[in-house]
Formats: structure tokens, C-alpha cells, sequence
């Protein structure tokens, strides 16, 4: 790869000819990339994994790849935005959440599905990314750096004690995602949409019972002062995950120096799968710690009735089938590829 300092001296010779000089510049251009996302700096996605990725990309091309992260939304539009700001330019990368753009993975979407994603987040972003080929159609649009997923939802309530599988009913849960909203329909309970950032205001101010998330967030949003109890499955199971990605502009992608795209590369997908996942599963302790340490009432939920969640999962996962399978999309296909991928995934 070459080295600013190489341009420099090539620059300072005076004997070099303007064509040499030129070829030398394609491969030594300087490259400034703008990079959006929705949480906070203080989260831990920014903080731990955002920055030392975007340094890791930098060291790698010699300080020639800059990429500058603006958190909070703070380029400006909403959550749900980032999506189409990344395809159509406005940020070169972004980092966000699937679910905020319902419909527009549908392929995806498979690995979100409670029975499919079971409770880890190593063993779904090896997954994720080993399946790229499968769900390609998905990101025609835009280049996939990685996907990656959460260890998955627990039930977090404000007021309402939850011990066992019939006191969901009649709750007004947030929902990460569609299919999320199907699981808290299945269950008797109410979804409400929002954005991970809304929700505390949404709880404080009562229009939300609880939210349907993780135990990752927990610093992040202070949940620990607004939780009074939260409920999981047993055996480390969750109630389906979230996937996220960070993307790059297509564009921007193609245009890079082939030694600049291949430091991108090596920082992408398959090669990065692995560290991701174990990632997320590593920022749980600090939410169940804050948990612990405010009082909040933790519930594991009995057997019997980890299998009428699951019974309600199934559910969720036949209604999913048969509406992309609606769209032309084998839906029992996907399924049945994911599964396999996650088997897979935990043997290695």
C-alpha cells in the first residue's frame, strides 16, 4: 500500500514525469468517509464497536481511509431515514437497525424470527454473514460491510409484574421490529412502533406498559430507572433479535483505490463475524449489572411456560412464511437455510 510520505517524495522530485505522478495519485488517494447512525456516543455499538472499527479501517490503509462518525442523528432525518440516506448518498456509511424499514429486507428478516434466533448473537451474525449469497437480493442497493444481531428480547415493565406467560396479555409493548409485533399480538399484548431512542419518554410517560428489547441498552437509556421488573426465557433463549447492519453507498464503494477496497474488505462480512457477535454478547453484563444494582425484579420464565412462548414463535414464523411467500419469496426455504445456518454457526 502506499504511503502519503511516498506521494510526498514523488511530489518533491522534480524529474518525475506528470504521468507517473498521476498513476502514483490513484492509488494514494486520502478518502474521508461520513458515517450516521441513531444511538448516542456514550452506547456502547459507538463506543466499542463503531470507533475501533473505523480506527482499525484507518490504521490498516496507512491513515489514508478517515472515517468521521456522527451519532445521535445529528446529520439530521430520523431512524428510519438511514436507510435511504446511505443509498442515496447523504452519509457514506451508516449503522442501523433493519426493522426501522419495514419490508425493505424481507429476506433477512428470517433471522430476526423467534424459533429461529434462539439467544445468541455470535451464532446469528456468523450466520448473517455466511448467508450473504442467499439474501444478496436484499442489498442490490447498497454494499454490506456486516450484519450483526443483539443476544435478543426480554420482556422489560415498568409497573407491571411479569412471572409467568398469561401476564403479557393486555400489555402495550414496544416492538423492535414486524415481526416482533406479531410475537406481542400472539401473545395477547399490544405493539407500539418506536425507535429504541423514545423509548424511555414512551415509558415514563406511561404510553408504553415496557418494551420488548435487551439487555445491551440498558446503560445507554437508563432502563434501570424506569424498570421495576423484566422476564426472559430459560436456557438463554430470547424472544427473536434484531438485526442491524452497517452499509456503504455502492458508489463510493466502487469508486475506492483497489488497495483502499481491500482494507475495506478485510474489515467486512465473514472476516469480522465472530469478534462482532462475541461483542454483543459481552455488552449484556453491563445492562444486567445495572439491573441488579437499582433492584430491578429479574424473572426467568417456568419451562412450562417457555413452551407457550414457543408455541407462539411457530406462530409468528407460519405467518411470516406465508406472506413472503406471497411476494415470490420461498419463505419455508429461508427458513429452513437459516436454521442450518445457525446450526452451523454453533460448531464453530
Amino acid at each position: 500500500m502506499f504511503k502519503k510520505t511516498k506521494l510526498l517524495g514523488a511530489l518533491a522530485a522534480a524529474t518525475i514525469l506528470s504521468t507517473t505522478l498521476s498513476a502514483t495519485s490513484a492509488f494514494a488517494k486520502d478518502v474521508t468517509l461520513i458515517m450516521h447512525h441513531f444511538l448516542p456516543p456514550v452506547a456502547n455499538a459507538h463506543k466499542v464497536m463503531l470507533e475501533p472499527w473505523a480506527e482499525k479501517v484507518r490504521a490498516e490503509s496507512d491513515g489514508q481511509i478517515d472515517i468521521q462518525i456522527y451519532p445521535s442523528m445529528s446529520m439530521g432525518g430520523k431512524p428510519s431515514e438511514l436507510y435511504s440516506q446511505v443509498r442515496d448518498g447523504t452519509a457514506d456509511i451508516v449503522w442501523t437497525l433493519l426493522g426501522y424499514t419495514p419490508g425493505v429486507f424481507p429476506r433477512t428478516e428470517v433471522f430476526e424470527l423467534p424459533t429461529v434466533h434462539r439467544g445468541s448473537a455470535t451464532d446469528t451474525t456468523i450466520a448473517l454473514n455466511a448467508s450473504l449469497d442467499l439474501l444478496a437480493e436484499d442489498f442490490e442497493d447498497i454494499h454490506i460491510l456486516f450484519l450483526h444481531s443483539n443476544d435478543g428480547n426480554l420482556i422489560h415493565s415498568g409497573n407491571k409484574e411479569v412471572t409467568k406467560f398469561e401476564d403479557v396479555a393486555g400489555m402495550k409493548l414496544r416492538t423492535p421490529s414486524r415481526t416482533g409485533a406479531w410475537l406481542i399480538e400472539a401473545l395477547g399484548a399490544e405493539p407500539v412502533s418506536l425507535p429504541v431512542p423514545a423509548v424511555p419518554e414512551a415509558m415514563a410517560k406511561g404510553v408504553i406498559d415496557g418494551a420488548m428489547t435487551t439487555y445491551e441498552i440498558v446503560p445507554a437509556l437508563k432502563l434501570q430507572e424506569l424498570d421495576k421488573y423484566t422476564a426472559e426465557l430459560p436456557n438463554g433463549d430470547r424472544f427473536g433479535t434484531a438485526v442491524f447492519m452497517l452499509a456503504m453507498n455502492k458508489d463510493v464503494y466502487e469508486d475506492l483505490p483497489d488497495d483502499l477496497k481491500a482494507v475495506i474488505d478485510n474489515n467486512s462480512t465473514t472476516h469480522v463475524s465472530a469478534e462482532i457477535g462475541a461483542m454483543w454478547e459481552e455488552f449484556e453484563g453491563a445492562g444486567i449489572s445495572a439491573l441488579d444494582a437499582a433492584g430491578v425484579s429479574r424473572t426467568t420464565f417456568s419451562e412450562e411456560d417457555a413452551a407457550k412462548f414457543e408455541a407462539a414463535g411457530e406462530q409468528v414464523v407460519a405467518r411470516w412464511v406465508e406472506e413472503v411467500s406471497s411476494k415470490g419469496i420461498d419463505g419455508a426455504a429461508l427458513v429452513e437455510a437459516a436454521r442450518a445456518a445457525e446450526a452451523a454457526a454453533q460448531g464453530e
